[in-house]
Formats: C-alpha cells, sequence, structure tokens
C-alpha cells in the first residue's frame, strides 16, 4: 500500500513539473506550437498535448494562430491567457509607496503613487497605504481574479511564517508586514520580499540581466540593495539577509551610516548620503522634501563642489562594484534604482573604470557593467513577478 501510495505521488509530482515545465516556457518565449513545446522541453509529443490540452480546458492558455508547417497541416500556437488573472506588485520606496496592476502579459494596467509620510514612517501606517492603492487598482477587478500581491520593501525580508521585515533605516524591527495587510482585509496570496530582489528578479525576466546565469542586480536610491544570482538562483543567505551591499565597508571609521555603522557604502552612494556631501561642500543648497529633484539638480550643476561629489561617488560606486566582481565573478553587473539610473546615465564609463582599478583583471575582464533597462518603478514590476512565479511554480492558481 506504501508503495502504491508513493507511485501516485509520483506521478503527480511529474504531471505538475511538466504543467510547470510548459506553461513557463509558453510565458516566457510564447506563442508556441506544442510542435515546438515538445522539441525544446524534450517532453514527448503526446504529453505536450495531453498537457497543453488540460491547461487549455483549465483557461491557463489559449490558441493564438497558425503557422505553416513543413508539408503538413498548419500548427496552432498557444500562449498564456493575459486575462486568467491579475497581479499587483507594489514599491514600499524610502520615500514612498508605489502600486501596479498587471495582468498575465506583465502589461501595466494601473498605478497609485503615495508618499511617505516622513523618513521613519509607522509600519501600520504604511500597511494602511498599501491597503488604499491596492483598493484602488483593483476598484473594476474581480476579487476572484486576483492571483496574488507581491511587495517590494527595503531592509532585510526574513521568509519566515509569519514573514518579518527588519529595516532598520526605517526604524522596523521582525514587522509582520503579511500580518498587517491581513488585518486591514487583504484576502490575496500575499508575497513579501526586499525590493532589490523584487528588481533583481525583474532584470532577470525581462532586463538588462536575461540570458545571464551569474549575474548582480544592484539597486541605488536612497538606500542601497543588490540581488546575487548564482547559477540562475537568488542568494539569499542563511536568513535572506544576503545582498545588503549597501552595508558593506569602503572607509574604515568613515562617514555615519544609517544603520548605525560607519563609512558604509550606502553613506556615499545612496542619495541621501550624497546629498548630504553636496551640503557640506555647498551650503547654498538647502535640503529639501524631493530628494530625485535634488539629485536631478546635483547632475546638472556645473559648478566645483557639484563635479567633486560626482567623482567621488562615481569612484565610491564603481570600488563598491569592484568588490562585487571579485566577491561573486558574475559574468553581468546591472546597474539600477532611480539614483542608480540617474548616476549611470551621466556618469557610467567612470564607474567602470573606477570598478576596473579594484576589481582583478581575470574576472573584472569578464564581466560587463550595463545599466537596468526596466526604470526607476522596476522594483514594482518585479514585485508583481512574485505571484506570476508561484503562478509558473504550481501550474495553477495560487491558494488564498
Amino acid at each position: 500500500m506504501v508503495r502504491i501510495e508513493a507511485e501516485r505521488a509520483t506521478t503527480r509530482d511529474m504531471r505538475r513539473r511538466n504543467r510547470s515545465t510548459l506553461l513557463s516556457e509558453l510565458f516566457f518565449r510564447g506563442p508556441l506550437s506544442r510542435h515546438d513545446l515538445s522539441r525544446i522541453t524534450g517532453l514527448s509529443a503526446a504529453t505536450a498535448s495531453s498537457v497543453t490540452a488540460e491547461l487549455l480546458q483549465e483557461g491557463l492558455i489559449v490558441e493564438a494562430g497558425q503557422i505553416e508547417s513543413d508539408g503538413g497541416r498548419p500548427r496552432v500556437l498557444l500562449r498564456v491567457d493575459p486575462d486568467y488573472g491579475r497581479l499587483v506588485g507594489a514599491d514600499v520606496g524610502e520615500t514612498g509607496v508605489r502600486v501596479e496592476l498587471f495582468d498575465l502579459a506583465m502589461r501595466r494596467l494601473a498605478t497609485v503613487d503615495e508618499p511617505l509620510p516622513s523618513s521613519r514612517p509607522d509600519p501600520e501606517a504604511v500597511a494602511g497605504q498599501l491597503v488604499a492603492g491596492i483598493d484602488a487598482v483593483l476598484k473594476d477587478v474581480d476579487p476572484a481574479t486576483v492571483l496574488g500581491v507581491g511587495i517590494g520593501v527595503p531592509g532585510t525580508v526574513e521568509q519566515s511564517d509569519p514573514v518579518r521585515v527588519y529595516a532598520p533605516t526605517l526604524g522596523w524591527r521582525g514587522v509582520s508586514f503579511d500580518g498587517l495587510l491581513r488585518d486591514r482585509g487583504v484576502t490575496a496570496p500575499l508575497f513579501v520580499e526586499n525590493g532589490a530582489k523584487t528588481q533583481g528578479q525583474a532584470e532577470m525576466w525581462f532586463g538588462a540581466g536575461r540570458g545571464a546565469a551569474n549575474a548582480v542586480i544592484v539597486l541605488v536610491g536612497s538606500g542601497v540593495g543588490a540581488a546575487v544570482i548564482t547559477n540562475g538562483t537568488l542568494y539569499r543567505g542563511a536568513s535572506s539577509s544576503a545582498g545588503e551591499w549597501g552595508h558593506t565597508t569602503v572607509v574604515y571609521g568613515g562617514r555615519q551610516c544609517r544603520c548605525g555603522a560607519r563609512g558604509c557604502l550606502e553613506a556615499y552612494v545612496g542619495a541621501e548620503g550624497i546629498l548630504e556631501r553636496y551640503r557640506q561642500l555647498d551650503p547654498a543648497h538647502p535640503a529639501s522634501a524631493d530628494e530625485l529633484a535634488d539629485v536631478a539638480a546635483l547632475i546638472a550643476a556645473d559648478t566645483p563642489a557639484a563635479t567633486g561629489i560626482l567623482a567621488e561617488t562615481a569612484g565610491m560606486l564603481g570600488a563598491g562594484i569592484g568588490n562585487l566582481v571579485n566577491l561573486f565573478n558574475p559574468e553581468r553587473v546591472v546597474l539600477g534604482g532611480w539614483a542608480g539610473l540617474a548616476l549611470g546615465t551621466r556618469l557610467l564609463p567612470q564607474i567602470r573604470a573606477a570598478a576596473g582599478e579594484q576589481a582583478l583583471e581575470h574576472p573584472f575582464g569578464q564581466v560587463s557593467i550595463e545599466l537596468c533597462e526596466l526604470g526607476p518603478d522596476a522594483v514594482a514590476f518585479g514585485a508583481a513577478t512574485l505571484p506570476m512565479a508561484e503562478l509558473l511554480r504550481r501550474a495553477s492558481r495560487p491558494e488564498r
């Protein structure tokens, strides 16, 4: 009896794997014919045909036209049905909350932006803003079609039960963010992850990281983080805190960082650190409530103080990237985040040169350093890929 149950489980598991494999190929590479799916995956034609028949019946995939075949009947193309469900992606940044709605073709359907009330906001207040944003983008959506809500947050996300968020720069210690949303009536499946990691998944799936098995996707905004991809898999570490690149030391005993330590990379290349150093050199530029505008003004300024700060920032950022090259030997480093994009658009040659000065010659000769392709809202986009990844893994709706 035990052996029969094991055989049943094995057959069931294999069926689920086959469904997941075919659905994933159609998501990333579709539309494809059954013949294409069999050839790409190595599954038999009979298996590809029976599994796709199941997926068609369940509405996960749809027919998408025909192509001519070599001497035979035209082949029917298949693709994931964009309207099978809806995905919500949210970015809890250090200056605001963005919530976006997507279909299963990852087309953006709605967006809501809300500024945070302070630089150290209360988690319950942020949860309230998130729920308001989720409700706004879903106002015309059938709740039954929502496959999940992905949320990118600052700091370390411990993937425990419940999920815990540790963001010392916001004053958060072990916040059960999913619990706060549940208490406010959110019933859809929830996926909470560090924002740099959600950006990393987005860039690996659809952006500048696509096709690389070993990459580091870095995020530079108010804070600084990274997603390390090794052999196609996100490296998390023992408690999911891997990737806190911004809190590696670049100057022993250097500038005070928001985390409490001194000399962290974030204290020099994070937007807050850049602007603080600039104002120390040029007090004529007082602090404002708009970091994005202040960084843009700094980059556009043609003064000795601005030129000096930008040169130092490019050097520090390049040195930090050089450390990543030495530690992880990636084939690609992708610079993203709103401040990273602003700096990289102006300073990428200097950043590359500084990285080359700090990195070992051989691994640096094998790496490319590029700007992210998905723009400054890649964190929210990446957060929406979290429930999508669960759909692809299960090849069925994520459980509520």
